[in-house]
């Protein structure tokens, strides 16, 4: 698995935005951006951590970045989960995890015993040229939009 480091330039991708447009990395550059992968749409984390991103969005784009989610539900899926909770940014289709991968955040993860492949919630922050400024690892859901102005600072 691949382990990303502060500093180095983020990884390219190549995917689909929740309105089927293709995005990549080069699309992004010339601007900050908060790439955060996450497990599923629709579950109690997942729901805290994006409706902290949406309610903080004006902020982080005071400073200038763009906020992408990426998980591997699909395109309507993510339609669905826009539409309930009103969220106001790019969510990613990641279906085949490839994304996911580049950044190394495809793992094992363990659930009541059980062991199965799966996301590692981690925000990616990437600056203008496209090098990854800050990794979050231990992401607080309910308050993500203001840890990561805190780990800016």
């Amino acid at each position: 698995m691949t382990k990303l480091q502060e500093g180095e330039l983020a990884p390219d991708f190549e995917s689909t935005t929740q309105d089927g447009q293709p995005l990549t990395l080069a699309d992004l550059k010339g601007q900050r951006t908060i790439l955060y992968f996450y497990p599923k749409d629709n579950t109690p984390g997942c729901t805290l951590e994006a409706k902290s991103l949406r309610d903080g969005k004006a902020q982080l784009q005071e400073m200038g970045f763009r906020i992408i989610g990426v998980s591997p539900n699909t395109e309507k899926s993510h339609q669905n989960f826009c539409a309930k909770h009103e969220l106001n940014f790019t969510l990613l289709a990641d279906t085949d995890h490839s994304v996911a991968e580049a950044y190394g955040v495809w793992g094992e993860k363990t659930m009541c015993s059980r062991k199965y492949m799966g996301i590692l919630r981690t925000t990616f922050i990437i600056d203008t040229e496209g090098r990854i400024e800050k990794i979050i690892t231990k992401v607080d859901t309910k308050n993500h939009y203001q840890q990561i102005i805190e780990a800016l600072k």
